[in-house]
């Protein structure tokens, strides 16, 4: 059984419990989640084996690598360059980076960048892997590449060019590298644990991933036992030349350990965001309110960021997935705790998200990804922080309305009892 440690709010005891069952029942090997609400930390919990390597185990300040979770932090330095009226997103990318406009490019205003729409997923010839890592190199081979498809028209999850996409419009802008301005302007007045670049200092704090495939390779199963609703997804990924598998060969090798030192301190702003669940919960907290007295972004500026701009089947993913300027949005698949929730996920299970209406920022980052659908961890803690809210609303109620925040109290596990069934 997991060690649990960490502290929950008075109402948010299911989320503890879908924590530990995490551990006991669905493959978390260490992890950690974080829940805000209206601005104050209410659930800040971690367990589990940082490294399985060593048997270091997961503590507060453990650093987890979260995929395309870093997302969601290169869409808020995008929207603080254009509260600051720096970036006009219907603006053309070339308005800010010249060399962009070759091969008919000339148009595409920065806001298809950031909602996918704007045809760049995949390179004609890949860059050399140490070359990307160095960002010059992949930022020239994106200005010189064609669209796949007219801009615009259609929108397919841009999942590793992204990054370089929209970190040369902040560099452009800002004149600081993506990582750095990130570093400088939202993760030092926050305080928070996140890095787009892992400083060197930090290398022994961050856990080690395990990587794990479904039970069932669909690939591999005849076409006729495949569910129907499955079916184009899977062809596409069996196919080589697919647009779903090209999207990933933009280096060579295509393949990219994300446990090695080098990747972790280049800036790769679409995929190698390191931090902790806190950091990620604390992010959109401060997107959405204010967090000891830091608001991000304006409630106008908030609200046109996570306006949708791209919705319905995707290219790529070969699923529907819905898009604002730089942040997914709530979908059948990616579930998060309302209509009006924004936020991102990663590879393999890790999330985090911002719901206004409910006052809610989550973060949860774990080191055991697992691949296809059968991974319910998030939406089993999503799931959780809603039966949460509902039950601390039906205590108001039969309190007769009282509107005062649930006492923050030592997680009981925090102690050292095992957690688990």
């Amino acid at each position: 059984m997991t060690m649990i440690d960490g502290e929950v709010a008075a109402g948010f005891e299911p989320v503890r419990e879908a924590f530990a069952e995490n551990f006991a029942q669905h493959g978390d090997i260490g992890a950690a989640v974080c829940v805000y609400w209206h601005g104050r930390p209410v659930v800040d919990l971690w367990g589990g084996i940082a490294d399985p390597d060593t048997g270091r185990p997961w503590t507060r300040d453990t650093l987890q690598l979260v995929y395309s979770a870093t997302k969601g932090a290169t869409a808020t330095a995008v929207h603080l360059l254009v509260q600051r009226g720096e970036l006009d997103l219907d603006a053309p990318v070339a308005t800010y980076w010249p060399e962009f406009a070759a091969n008919g490019k000339a148009d595409i205003p920065v806001r298809w960048l950031l909602s996918h729409q704007a045809g760049l997923v995949t390179l004609d010839r890949p860059v050399p892997l140490a070359d990307a890592l160095r960002w010059h190199p992949m930022a020239e081979a994106l200005a010189a590449q064609r669209p796949v498809w007219t801009p615009g028209t259609t929108h397919g999850y841009h999942g590793r060019t992204w990054g370089w996409l929209v970190g040369e419009v902040i560099r452009r802008v800002s004149g600081r590298s993506p990582g750095r301005f990130f570093a400088e302007e939202i993760a030092y007045p926050l305080g928070l644990d996140f890095f787009i670049g892992l400083p060197a200092d930090k290398r022994d704090r961050v856990s080690r991933m395990v990587h794990s495939k479904p039970d069932t390779d669909l690939t591999t199963v005849p076409p006729e036992l495949i569910p129907e609703g499955l079916r184009d997804q899977v062809a596409a990924w069996s196919d080589p030349n697919s647009l779903s598998n090209r999207a990933y060969m933009v280096t060579d090798p295509a393949g990219i350990d994300f446990n090695s030192p080098e990747v972790q301190a280049a800036e790769l702003p679409a995929s190698n965001g390191i931090g902790t669940a806190h950091g990620l919960a604390r992010m959109y907290a401060a997107l959405i309110g204010e967090v000891d007295g830091i608001r991000l972004l304006t409630p106008e500026t908030l609200a046109l960021a996570a306006e949708e701009q791209a919705g319905g089947m995707d290219q790529v993913l070969v699923a529907p997935s819905r898009f604002s300027s730089g942040f997914q949005l709530p979908t059948t698949d990616n579930p998060m705790t309302g209509p009006h929730a924004f936020g991102h996920n990663g590879r393999g299970g890790s999330l985090g998200f911002a719901d206004p209406e409910h006052g809610i920022a989550f973060g949860y980052a774990m080191n055991h990804i697992i691949s296809g659908p059968d991974d319910v961890r998030a939406a089993s803690l999503v799931d959780a922080v809603h039966r949460s809210l509902d039950v601390i609303a039906h205590s108001r109620g039969s309190a007769g309305g009282a509107r005062q925040r649930p006492r923050r109290e030592q997680d009981r596990r925090s102690s050292g009892r095992p957690a688990g069934r």
